[in-house]
């Protein structure tokens, strides 16, 4: 049903704003509600290309200056390639820097009484951004440009827009440092940076705090369209416009899907401005489904039963996980772990993989079932459990599949963790939330290989497993490469889901590009996909995001070697990342002394969440979380306020206090994380040690020299990711032909020779006698 509501005049809305009974949290002068006053969202989709403009405008109703800062959430693909700042008839427009010189920049202009404004990245999909030196009476627009892909599975495409920043679970020890950020929780040892993502939240009762405006033009690029649905805002339409109805709140996702007709496969080209390079944008259709047969699997089952899984999440969360465990056949293995601050499963299935037999799924449905929402959100401990079942499992298929809201604040470290762990374990992430981390879930999925499905509500449901239940068979063809683009991560292309591609290329377009891979049954699979050449700078930036996102969950991963080349990234293509930001400064002085308060905006409470419920404790709020804000402190005058969150420091500044991500290369996700498991300096490997680790590598060769040529192909792929870990940091000549076997087999090349080379390298080490063994084995 449809429906077209009245919206309200500004006079009729201030009154209600005033109200004495206006709800417990408010935070309200007798000039209106502070600071931020209105959000619109204003995107242009063309095809599969989404093209958004965000406004948001502050208003001081202080009779002193301001300092806003507003934390909020923006689509976790989307490349953010543009910001301006308008007050009193003045536009700015915003310069990426280097986090640290964009601070820098903006500190000195606020301490200087200049209007000034910064948008700085602090995970994919949560942001933080800052307006200082707001005059009384004044407002200012800062506006965000964005562009972003349209992810299309099973005939249609979904527009998904974030509207606010879910509580999150932050585990860890508090630390006593001053906050790096303006936010309600204390930072700690596994989240240093907890005060930046967890802004205040409203207390019942209060009335909408913001006006909200979203429109979506929608030009479809020649593909024919069917009936346009929004699953979860009141929506109208005027020819190929939709417009939120008046009235909403920001406390939930707006989604449309878009049932495209016709298979939108093709190959797009987009020359740089300058040079011989450009960027690709390729779609390639899954095949038909081929008759061999798909092999018997391992799966493992991870459930979130945390607080914050509360309500119809939890309800839809056991749904879902049923439907999982009711797939499973006869030849497969399965194991169920549910979880808060605990882990659990279900009574008499064991602590491995049990055989997925009628009365050991019937065990597990029984368990889910009893599942309910409680504790916190410890995720990191199933994670490694769950993929420590599926590890040396070899000629199944496996796969881990984990159902949650995703509300964690470690990603980081949970990343950095379950990096060294995953291996070829296919990771399928079922996002359930109004509000999802969806940044942090597809982060997950890419890393396992799989997919990210976000369901925002129970009609959603039943659509969104029918998906995960075709992903977790195995895909229809493997190793994909294409010709004239840079060799990256090989891929996969599943049932129902077209496989989607950015590259670069050097050299002039091509009229077609080859895609080469491999079917089930080991066949070679061969398509040519005709390249159109266009003058599409949005395809560049997506480029730019999807590479950034790359290089800095290898950054996470402990390669920290990796910062200037993301740097170098974000500010040639001016895409911001989180070692980068957007700065406006105005030449004029508006504020003389620069004396201001500090004021954070307070965010609604998610759509479906009871976070003050008092029988429903939720551990991820601190107490006094969403109270009512205090008066913000002033500065002393002349100088820049004291404890401004700080993610990275100043030029010609020490670091102080824990510095997350992007802040000091050698100090971030120093304490509470486990840099063993993720990137050693050195394995602490003698050749001893590495002899007999070798000698077990041969002897499951030996014992698989029987298997068809497609499951030795896995083995030798895994045998060289493993090969690769081992020799880190290992320098001696005797590993010399270990680390040329670990090479070929990271590029692949013909199977069957692979097969025999390491064979003989395996077989034929033989390094020198009377190592000392490592300290520990002495």
């Amino acid at each position: 049903m449809t429906l077209s509501v009245t919206p309200m005049e500004p006079a009729e809305l201030n009154r209600i704003r005033i109200l004495p009974d206006a709800g417990l949290g408010a935070l309200r002068t007798d000039r209106g509600n502070l600071p931020l006053d209105r959000l619109d969202v204003r995107a242009r989709i063309s095809g599969l290309v989404a093209h958004t403009t965000v406004t948001t405008e502050f208003v001081n109703a202080y009779d002193t200056a301001l300092e806003a800062t507003y934390v909020f959430p923006l689509p976790d693909r989307a490349a953010v390639t543009g910001m301006t700042m308008t007050a009193d008839g003045r536009t700015v427009a915003a310069v990426l820097q280097e986090r640290a010189a964009a601070r820098e920049a903006y500190d000195q202009a606020v301490a200087a009484g200049q209007r000034a404004s910064i948008a700085e990245e602090e995970r994919p999909d949560v942001f933080t951004m800052r307006v200082g030196n707001i005059v009384p009476g004044e407002r200012v627009v800062v506006e965000l440009t964005l562009a972003g892909p349209l992810p299309w599975e099973d005939g249609a495409a979904t527009f998904r827009f974030p509207l606010v920043v879910a509580p999150r679970y932050v585990p860890g020890t508090p630390l006593a440092d001053t906050p790096v950020g303006a936010g309600q929780v204390r930072d700690t040892d596994a989240v240093p940076d907890a005060s930046r993502i967890t802004p205040p939240v409203l207390l019942p009762g209060f009335p909408n705090p913001l006006r909200l405006s979203i429109s979506v033009d929608i030009d479809t690029a020649g593909l024919p369209l069917s009936e346009v649905r929004s699953s979860l805002h009141t929506v109208t339409t005027s020819g190929g416009r939709v417009e939120i109805a008046a009235g909403e709140r920001a406390d939930r996702d707006f989604v449309l899907r878009l049932p495209y007709a016709g298979d939108g496969s093709g190959a797009v080209f987009v020359p740089d401005p300058d040079g011989d390079e450009g960027t690709y944008q390729l779609v390639v259709l899954p095949p038909a489904a081929a008759d061999a047969p798909a092999r018997p699997k391992d799966v493992v089952l991870v459930l979130d039963r945390s607080g914050s899984m509360g309500g119809w999440k939890m309800v839809a969360a056991r749904r879902a996980a049923a439907r999982v465990v009711d797939t499973l056949t006869a030849d497969d293995r399965f194991a169920v772990l549910t979880f808060d601050h605990q882990v659990g499963r279900p009574d008499d299935l064991g602590e491995g993989l049990a055989e997925a037999t009628d009365r050991h799924r019937f065990r597990a449905v029984e368990h889910l079932a009893r599942a309910d929402a409680r504790g916190g959100t410890e995720l990191l401990a199933p994670l490694r459990e769950g993929l420590s079942l599926l590890a040396g499992v070899e000629g199944r298929e496996r796969v881990l599949v984990l159902v949650t809201d995703g509300q964690v604040g470690n990603e980081d470290q949970i990343l950095a963790e379950v990096t060294a762990l995953i291996g070829t374990t296919r990771v399928h992430t079922v996002g359930i939330d109004r509000a999802v981390n969806a940044g942090f879930l597809g982060r997950l999925a890419a890393l396992g290989a799989g997919r990210c499905e976000l369901v925002e509500s129970e009609d959603r449901l039943d659509e969104a497993m029918e998906q995960i239940h075709r992903r977790i068979g195995s895909p229809l063809v493997t190793d994909v490469t294409v010709t004239g683009m840079r060799p990256g991560r090989p891929q996969s292309i599943f049932p129902g889901v077209p496989l989607v591609l950015f590259g670069r290329s050097t050299g002039a377009a091509p009229s077609a590009v080859t895609v080469r891979g491999r079917h089930r049954d080991d066949s070679a699979f061969t398509v040519e996909v005709p390249v159109e050449r266009r003058d599409e700078p949005a395809v560049t930036a997506q480029w730019a995001r999807t590479r950034l996102r790359e290089l800095e969950d290898r950054y996470a991963a402990g390669d920290h070697s990796l910062e200037q080349e993301i740097v170098s990234t974000s500010l040639r293509y001016g895409v911001l990342c989180r070692f980068t930001a957007f700065v406006a400064v105005d030449s004029r002085v508006v504020n003389e002394g620069g004396r201001s308060r500090r004021v954070t905006q307070p965010v609604e409470s998610p759509s479906g969440w009871d976070l003050f419920d008092a029988a429903q404790p939720r551990p991820f709020l601190v107490a006094g979380a969403a109270a009512a804000m205090p008066p913000p402190a002033a500065p002393a005058p002349g100088g820049p306020m004291p404890g401004r969150p700080g993610f990275a420091p100043v030029r010609g500044q020490a670091a102080r206090g824990p510095q997350p991500f992007a802040a000091v290369p050698s100090g971030v996700m120093a304490r509470g994380f486990n840099r063993k498991a993720v990137a050693p300096a050195g394995t602490g490997l003698t050749l001893q040690d590495l002899t007999a680790i070798v000698a077990v590598e041969a002897q499951r060769l030996c014992e698989a020299e029987n298997r068809p040529l497609a499951e030795r192909r896995e083995l030798l792929a895994d045998l060289g990711t493993r090969l690769t870990a081992l020799l880190e940091g290992m320098t001696a000549p005797e590993v010399t032909a270990l680390r040329e076997l670990a090479e070929r087999l990271r590029t692949g090349g013909d199977p069957a020779a692979d097969w025999a080379y390491a064979r003989r390298v395996l077989d034929g080490f033989t390094p020198a006698a009377g190592q000392r063994k490592a300290f520990w084995k002495r």
